[in-house]
């Protein structure tokens, strides 16, 4: 039984503690250090808010200046998901690299590594791992972000992964709960719905959070997606089949419950951003993620009068609110605890290690040794709002540094493509062309310029970025499963070593 401390300051309290915002710049607001006095326990940073490992060392200090407990959290999957490295790409690769390889000891060497230097930057709390079974092959949001297709080897790197994460001191929060791999649209714009019957859901969907569980992760997210054998009427963040009787009682998990983006349009275009977050809090989540796209003081205080109000107002109840701040300041104490004895060693090439290990590389008759400068094409899908566009990707730099004199262009295209695989021939000249792609299977355009390549140029390389679906094609055909830094470093280097 929670025993409430009365008066609106300690309801205050409770409403700022249950909220992760995000903010603008490379130092700490003066409103974001007024209500951590005030109790906030909790922030998020964006790829805006990072230049580089020195600057945000120096910005978790001024915030734990102002509170020592506070929980600064990221959204740092590593490969295609990165705001620790967004304006380089990732040093690691990211889940689908690593589910190829299928070493679970080097699945936690490189989450080890990840957090080692998340906790030496002052980042104590990593939305990672994506513990999603990647069913559905035109899923337009997870895709590499998932170890793979089969429950079995999701669910033992996401154990792996969480392992090796919190080893260095960081709270991993494995997502999207109760799962977001059968899904074919992006919450970021509406609601997905996951048309699946119980038997399925508990045997392919839940086996990996189960692992996470048993692996200890400090936290769990929900995902904004209507589950129908669960629950008809809500999406996962809001409802409390999925979060208090499903996730607290079936798989007893006693950690942090955070919410996705409550501004992705999936809760905020159809429940209102102030509404949603309440009904969370009611189904069962501690702490809501807020500061994607809206990371302005107002909207802060807009989300903690809401909640102020709705228990005023007896639409949710106090005991709840005050359970939720709680489990967010356990957590804050477990990464106080955390932050002594548990120095890793620096492992700084473990992610090319990895990188190079994912390839997979084929030839046919048509191959020939790359001897010379090359043309590197690369056709550029629009990413998703959790990739972002911000991060550089591809081969062209470090094909540069290995092939001096290469040069590069960058193509998108809609309808057949012709008109990219024709504008790429032209500029490649006589050169010998790379060409970069990223889930080809899923762009008709992508497919039909890579036919107008081949067709012209059988000698054509290709770099396969993202999931490997299609049939590798090619004079020789790359696949780095995933668009991390090192990803392209590993697929330059193949294609310079002939």
């Amino acid at each position: 039984m929670t025993t409430l401390a009365t008066g609106p300051d300690t309801l205050t309290r409770n409403a700022l503690a249950v909220l992760q915002p995000g903010f603008d710049g490379t130092i700490a607001p003066d409103w974001v250090r007024r209500r951590l006095d005030e109790g906030l326990a909790s922030v998020a940073l964006f790829g805006r808010n990072v230049v580089s490992e020195e600057q945000v060392s120096a910005l978790t200090a001024q915030l734990r200046a102002e509170r020592d407990d506070v929980l600064v959290a990221i959204d740092e999957e590593s490969g295609d998901v990165t705001r620790l490295d967004v304006r380089t790409g990732s040093s690691f690769p990211g889940n689908h690299a690593l589910g190829a390889v299928d070493d679970t000891g080097l699945t936690r060497a490189v989450s080890r590594e990840l957090g080692r230097r998340l906790a030496a930057c002052g980042v104590n709390f990593d939305w990672a791992p994506s513990a999603d079974v990647n069913a559905n092959p035109g899923n337009p949001v997870i895709g590499v972000r998932s170890f793979g297709t089969s429950t079995d080897l999701v669910a033992r790197h996401t154990a792996a992964w969480v392992e090796g994460l919190q080893s260095s001191g960081v709270a991993a929060c494995t997502k999207h709960f109760p799962g977001h791999g059968d899904t074919s649209v992006d919450s970021h714009h509406a609601v997905p719905r996951i048309d699946v019957d119980t038997d399925t859901l508990y045997a392919r969907e839940l086996p990996p959070f189960r692992a996470a569980i048993a692996a200890g992760t400090r936290a769990i997210m929900s995902a904004h997606i209507l589950v129908p054998a669960l629950d008809p009427e809500r999406p996962g963040t809001l409802s409390r089949r999925i979060l208090t009787e499903l996730l607290r009682g079936e798989l007893g998990y006693q950690g942090l419950i955070v919410t996705d983006g409550i501004e992705m349009r999936a809760i905020s275009g159809t429940y209102g951003l102030a509404h949603g977050v309440v009904l969370a809090i009611a189904a069962g989540a501690d702490a809501i993620c807020v500061g994607g796209g809206l990371c302005d003081e107002g909207t802060v205080l807009k989300l903690r009068d809401a909640l102020v109000a709705a228990v005023r107002s007896g639409e949710l109840p106090e005991e709840r609110l005050a359970d939720a701040a709680a489990r967010v300041r356990a957590l804050a104490a477990w990464t106080v605890g955390a932050r002594s004895g548990r120095a890793a060693t620096p492992e700084p090439e473990i992610g090319l290690v990895a990188a190079r290990r994912a390839l997979t590389v084929t030839r046919n008759d048509a191959d020939a040794p790359v001897t010379g400068p090359v043309y590197v094409a690369t056709f550029n899908p629009t990413p998703n709002i959790a990739v972002g566009d911000e991060t550089p990707w591809g081969v062209a730099v470090e094909l540069a540094r290995l092939l001096p004199g290469s040069a590069s262009g960058s193509f998108t295209g809609t309808g057949t493509g012709t008109d990219a695989g024709t504008a790429a021939l032209a500029a490649a000249g006589s050169r010998r062309i790379v060409a970069v792609v990223r889930d080809e299977h899923r762009h008709d355009w992508m497919g039909s310029a890579l036919d107008t390549l081949l067709a012209a140029r059988p000698d054509t390389v290709v770099v396969e970025m993202g999931l490997p679906q299609a049939a590798p094609r090619g004079a020789l055909h790359i696949a780095t499963y995933g668009a991390a830094r090192v990803c392209g470093v590993a697929a330059a280097e193949a294609v310079a070593s002939g």
